[in-house]
């Protein structure tokens, strides 16, 4: 069995009402992700806080769809399968 001991997982979110469903640090990177169930996935304003609050290498939306495509330079929409595999990739 794989240990995650490298990796540290945690909501956030602020009084204000921004939030992020998983902040994650991993390999040394800050990685956001959000979980939308939608076909379209788009970026929205509290993305943009957690990007900036957080300093985020980048901001994965996983979603229901088939295929990963980019939303803005630093937010990426993603199937559940391919998370997983971008996240068992060596550093």
């Amino acid at each position: 069995m794989n240990s995650v001991n490298h990796l540290e997982a945690y909501f956030w979110a602020t009084h204000a009402g921004a939030e992020l469903d998983l902040l994650i640090f991993f390999k040394g990177k800050r990685i956001g992700i959000e979980i939308k169930y939608t076909e379209n996935p788009q970026n929205n304003k509290s993305m943009n806080i957690a990007l900036n609050d957080l300093s985020l290498d980048q901001l994965y939306i996983i979603y229901p769809g088939a295929e990963s495509y980019p939303i803005t330079d630093r937010i990426t929409a993603i199937p559940l399968t391919d998370i997983v595999t971008l996240l068992a990739k060596p550093k």
